[in-house]
């Protein structure tokens, strides 16, 4: 038994259990089935319940999160009219192109999967431009069903019994979800693979499509236009580079396609509300970063990107 680990050996597929910063985290490998779709699955707990406020920036990717203790105090989308929704716990959330603001109370523990966008399209069963820049609460999306599963995962202190149930929920669901369009999985991954640099209208004419055409069939199963699409994934290159410690930003702007360094500024402003330096400096995990000086940063990070 790791100390301080709850539920953590089992008879069932082997789970691992590390401390990150303010975060018990645990995982395990995924399901065969669920690998095409999946990016990231990881169940956490905090150490030490702490409230916290953090930014959570795009991407590129759907996510499902589980909430199996304490709710979300508040997720709110910069850039988007407040629609006063409060609290929220286990949700889903789409493609985004701009930042969002979440805050938690403390004492969170939760499953947090992250799906290509396709993925999310064929899970969710619904147009993903339906879900873009949106949190939304899981019974709203997956049905009352969804509400009974996340009780059940609840009820459970073994983590790869919990595992278990999540991965045979997502299998029924992906079983009969709406398959994406082959033009549309087609321009993604060529999109995706190049970091959002070929351009838009070299896709449209490999796929045999007008671009207008590839535009409305693209934004409703991915969740965003093409042309948005590759500006996250450049941003989510830039990201990368900096994370593996790229020093020089004229470096990263050429790398990435951007004009200039004041091209890719304005790019993090636009997309993530701080620039690359600040990204740095809050030695941000998956993405999200720290704003209030009481919470642990790995923490803030892990347990608040949605």
């Amino acid at each position: 038994m790791v100390p301080g680990a709850r539920g953590v050996m089992t008879r069932a597929a082997p789970v691992e259990v590390a401390r990150l910063g303010g975060l018990w985290r645990v995982t395990r490998p995924w399901h065969p089935g669920l690998r095409p779709y999946l990016r990231s699955c990881v169940g956490y707990w905090e150490a030490v319940a702490t409230p916290y406020e953090a930014r959570l920036v795009p991407t590129g990717r759907a996510t499902l999160l589980i909430s199996l203790a304490e709710p979300f105090s508040q997720v709110r989308r910069l850039g988007v009219p407040d629609t006063g929704g409060g609290s929220i716990g286990s949700l889903v959330v789409g493609l985004e192109d701009r930042p969002a603001i979440c805050t938690h109370p403390g004492g969170q523990e939760a499953i947090r999967v992250e799906f290509t966008p396709l993925g999310g399209y064929r899970l969710f069963g619904l147009p993903m431009s339906e879900l873009t820049n949106l949190a939304v609460g899981i019974r709203d999306v997956l049905g009352p069903e969804a509400g009974v599963l996340v009780e059940r995962m609840a009820a459970t202190p073994d983590w790869a019994a919990r595992f278990d149930l999540l991965d045979a929920a997502l299998l029924a669901r992906l079983e009969y979800g709406p398959l994406p369009t082959p033009e549309v999985a087609r321009a993604w991954h060529v999109l995706a693979g190049s970091a959002g640099a070929v351009p838009i209208a070299r896709i449209a004419a490999e796929v045999g499509w007008s671009q207008g055409y590839l535009t409305r069939r693209f934004t409703q199963q991915i969740g965003l236009t093409p042309k948005t699409s590759a500006r996250v994934l450049r941003f989510r290159h830039a990201v990368a580079l900096l994370g593996r410690g790229a020093t020089s930003l004229t470096e990263i702007s050429t790398a990435c396609g951007f004009y200039d360094q004041a091209h890719l500024n304005r790019e993090f402003r636009a997309i993530a509300g701080t620039t690359p330096g600040q990204m740095v400096a809050s030695r941000r995990v998956e993405g999200a970063m720290a704003l209030s000086t009481s919470a642990h940063l790995s923490k803030t990070a892990s347990a608040a990107g949605l």
